[in-house]
């Protein structure tokens, strides 16, 4: 059996890498902490004098691959590969897998903090105890609506849209989703046990991109899960956005070029919805000049929505079902279509 070298960038601990050795017998995997593309190519470049890498798990990519011409497939460990998009790996043979699956928790949990957060206005509510505030205004105190029989609509169902969507039913929501090819309701990738919905059988409706604006206006909450690629940027602008009830939130958790961000502030200056909460942007870290700043219907995170504690042990699961089937020439999981960007 031939020797297959993996390099890792990343930070996977030493239990983390033994996961991933005792995969098979012909793997070599080694690890060099990296945290830019020129580190990535120098570690790339020191490993091809005197070994063959063949496989990387890495965020970033150096632009140049020509310095490890046995590179065969690359895992990268974010469920999004837009930074990639203009790198030749999008137009070579090179294997790209992602990190889809692995998320599904943390944010499906984000999202329905964020719910509960401006539907149960808790974020005013809290602020009446710095000023020890015991309002006399009942009306005020006990304000704020219920998830129960609310609809929430998410826009991409792969996997953290699955997940966002069996914690709403939990709650006694009731779900619609968009996806690219809604004939095909399987989840065919990476998926948490006992987590999302790889049957696709949650949603009450699954409109094709074509049946946003069919979507939109019967939400409730509008969930965006979708990858962002060329032909998602700016999917949500100020049509789909007027077209949203105006008692309804925007939660985003994907990627900020999805929705145009000056449509948005005008939207929730003007009141047409009653607030968002947002864990992604256009430029970040967000300009402190932003107008997103100053909005107070507007909950802000920075980009944490996937963060856990067992990040690494979930990317080190994945990344050890994929080298097995490396190893046994089957189809890799999350492979991503270089012809859709995701």
């Amino acid at each position: 059996m031939n020797t297959i070298h993996v390099l890792s960038v990343l930070d996977f601990t030493e239990d983390q890498l033994q996961k991933l050795r005792s995969v098979s017998p012909c793997l070599v995997v080694e690890q060099k902490r990296c945290r830019s593309e020129e580190e990535i190519a120098a570690a790339l470049e020191e490993a091809g004098t005197h070994r063959r890498t063949e496989v990387l798990c890495t965020f970033r990519l150096p632009d140049d691959l020509s310095i490890a011409p046995h590179l065969r497939w690359v895992q990268v460990t974010s469920a999004g590969v837009n930074h990639l998009l203009g790198h030749p790996i999008m137009r070579n043979d090179i294997l790209l897998t992602n990190a889809s699956g692995i998320h599904a928790t943390s944010i499906g949990e984000y999202v329905l903090a964020m719910m509960l957060n401006l539907t149960k206005r808790w974020p005013w509510k809290l602020s009446l105890k710095w000023g020890h505030g015991w309002p006399h205004d009942r009306e005020f105190a006990s304000s704020g609506g219920e998830l129960w029989r609310k609809v929430v609509g998410i826009v991409g169902y792969g996997s953290i849209g699955r997940e966002v969507a069996r914690l709403c039913q939990a709650l006694g929501m009731r779900v619609l989703a968009t996806k690219r090819d809604q004939e095909d309701r399987i989840d065919h990738g990476y998926c948490l046990a006992g987590r999302g919905d790889r049957e696709g059988r949650i949603p009450e409706a699954l409109f094709g991109p074509d049946g946003l604006a069919e979507m939109l206006p019967q939400c409730d909450y509008v969930v965006i899960a979708a990858p962002l690629t060329h032909e998602t940027q700016g999917l949500i602008g100020a049509e789909e956005l007027a077209a949203m009830k105006p008692s309804a939130y925007l939660i985003n958790i994907a990627r900020g070029g999805l929705v145009d961000e000056g449509a948005l502030v005008e939207t929730l200056r003007c009141g047409h919805i009653p607030g968002a909460a947002l864990d992604v942007f256009a430029e970040e870290p967000l300009p402190s000049t932003h107008p997103l700043w100053e909005l107070s219907n507007v909950l802000l995170t920075p980009h944490i929505s996937g963060a856990s504690p067992v990040y690494n042990d979930r990317a080190s699961d994945l990344f050890a079902e994929n080298l097995g089937r490396y190893v046994e020439g089957e189809t890799l999981l999350n492979l991503v279509d270089k012809e859709r960007e995701y």
